[in-house]
């Protein structure tokens, strides 16, 4: 079942309990390889990709057990053995590069499909990752279909300085910096909140970590990782993209948000459409007066623009999200993506429902806002919250929309549907003609 169908118009209204990051979650799992001793993760997502990880580790021996009530996961790699010869990551997830990390560090090797991928946001190199391995003293080398990294011995502490501040590569340089005996630093560092998340889970294990939320991280590593108890937070994706469907289709969605520091950006980047946020008591909502309207500059002649770049620029992946917005509100805005290359093909999309949007160049576009929109029929690429902007749209339109392909939901926001439904939409998956 791939196709979302939404019968829209309905304003959506109601409380929301997001779930955990997906971003936060997959490296923090990647992580627990490097203990022996038991954990106990609370609030694990019911998501596709871990899934696939948790299959990975009963492949390997570990025991895992996950109380699907609860969604608490004990893991215990006590037993975990890997076998290059046999042992495949898998190649649709592109967050199995940080299972390299771990596996060199306790055994000395580990294959990783040479070509990993995850959601189609244009070229995304390996090359800063395998530097990585590299700095710490691993051998990278290219087998039949996939890619070997062997270590001679203990991983080595080293200085590395990113080409840019990529999250996978960060985490996967804190992983190996935790398992190398002495002082590592880190440059041009990541720290986005789902980065920050996976820092402190470490530091829980036992890793000695300073600088995190900046550019520079400093990591003193060697110690024998422990076992320990985590929760994780709400991820502020999720809490975003409720917060936009409720101001796209005028209702009242208030969602449980427990770090509203993570937001004074991304609440301005709402108000440039017209839309209040309001963080109260560990809940958030959107408030709307009249129409979304985008709000004029106070520079005349320049475009009111959302620039998306690492953080602590407006997160890139939620521009798609505020394109919805920005198709749907009176005025003009641009949108700039300066991460991906291939991030916003899909604006073409949008014309099916009516509105007119213009890309400059693959990094680009402009919103030409306040056109009737009619139902329609859409394509959705694999990008999750491309998707989900899709079905924004739709939500807001009376009559019958499909979002085709819209499978990379799961990816990231288990009971998308049952929680819309909560919120009053007509909504469903249907499987392809």
């Amino acid at each position: 079942m791939s196709n979302l169908i939404v019968h829209g118009g309905t304003p959506l209204r109601g409380r929301v309990i997001p779930s955990a990051n997906k971003n936060a979650v997959l490296p923090i799992l990647c992580a627990t390889l490097l203990t022996d001793q038991p954990l106990r993760l609370h609030g694990v997502p019911d998501i596709t990709d871990v899934r696939k990880i948790l299959d990975i580790f009963r492949t390997l021996g570990s025991e895992v057990r996950l109380d699907e009530a609860t969604r608490t996961l004990d893991l215990h790699h006590r037993d975990t053995t890997f076998d290059a010869a046999r042992h495949r990551l898998p190649e649709e997830m592109r967050s199995s590069i940080m299972l390299v990390s771990p596996l060199l560090a306790r055994f000395g090797v580990a294959r990783l499909e040479d070509n990993v991928k995850g959601c189609t946001l244009g070229v995304r190199e390996i090359d800063p990752h395998v530097d990585i391995f590299r700095s710490f003293g691993g051998e990278v080398e290219r087998a039949s279909g996939s890619l070997l990294v062997r270590s001679a011995g203990p991983l080595k502490p080293t200085h590395h300085w990113l080409d840019y501040a990529s999250v996978t590569t960060t985490e996967n340089f804190v992983l190996c910096a935790a398992a190398a005996a002495g002082e590592s630093t880190l440059t041009n560092a990541a720290s986005e909140p789902h980065v920050q998340e996976f820092c402190r889970f470490m530091t829980m294990m036992g890793a000695d970590i300073d600088g995190i939320g900046t550019s520079r991280l400093t990591v003193r590593g060697g110690a024998t990782l422990r076992g320990g108890e985590f929760t994780f937070e709400e991820d502020f994706h999720e809490i975003t993209t409720f917060l936009a469907l409720g101001a796209i289709t005028g209702g009242d969605v208030v969602v449980r948000n427990s770090t509203p520091s993570n937001f004074p950006l991304i609440d301005r980047t709402f108000a440039k459409f017209g839309v209040k946020i309001v963080h109260e008591n560990g809940w958030s909502r959107a408030l709307r007066d009249g129409p979304l309207k985008v709000q004029t500059p106070f520079t005349s002649n320049v475009l009111t623009k959302v620039e998306a770049a690492p953080w602590p620029y407006f997160p890139v992946d939620l521009l798609p999200i505020f394109i919805a917005l920005g198709v749907c509100a009176e005025g003009n805005a641009m949108f700039w993506n300066k991460v991906y290359d291939g991030a916003l093909g899909w604006t073409g999309e949008l014309s099916k429902f009516g509105a007119h949007v213009f890309s400059s160049d693959p990094h680009r576009v402009i919103t030409f806002g306040g056109n009737p929109l009619t139902p329609a029929v859409v394509e959705s690429p694999y990008i999750i919250r491309v998707a989900i902007a899709l079905f924004m749209i739709a939500s807001s339109i009376k009559g019958r929309s499909e979002i085709r392909n819209a499978t990379p939901i799961r990816r990231a926001h288990p009971r998308f549907v049952e929680n819309l439904r909560s919120l009053g939409v007509q909504v469903e998956w249907a499987a392809e003609e």
